[in-house]
């Protein structure tokens, strides 16, 4: 089993979660969090300056069999890209076991 978390702008959190769906990756959690990046400059908008040293993000963690991780990969790349600096990052470690609580399952049926 795989944990994949993922960084993303909170603009494309549909689109990323529309995309999980579609390749049946049903169940992950997710947090709306703050994060520093490499944009330094500042943004102007209807003549206000905003600084964007402190980016909000959407944290999401998803935890799935081998099988799994090269589709859901491909679909986080997909749906969160802009090919704007800030597009986010995502993380893969291995998991060595979970489990299902009201059923006691473990392994892949645990997770699905």
């Amino acid at each position: 089993m795989k944990k994949i978390e993922a960084i993303i702008r909170k603009s494309k959190f549909d689109d990323v979660k529309e995309a999980l769906h579609q390749i049946e990756v049903n169940f992950f959690s997710y947090w709306d969090v703050t994060g520093v990046g490499n944009e330094k400059q500042g943004h102007v908008y209807r003549g206000i300056a905003y600084s964007t040293a402190d980016i909000q993000r959407r944290y999401l963690s998803i935890v799935v069999s081998d099988d799994f991780l090269q589709k859901t990969v491909d679909a986080l790349l997909e749906a969160a890209y802009t090919g704007n600096v800030g597009d986010g990052k995502i993380f893969v470690s291995d998991i060595q076991e979970g489990y299902r609580i009201r059923t006691k399952e473990s392994g892949h049926a645990g997770i699905n």
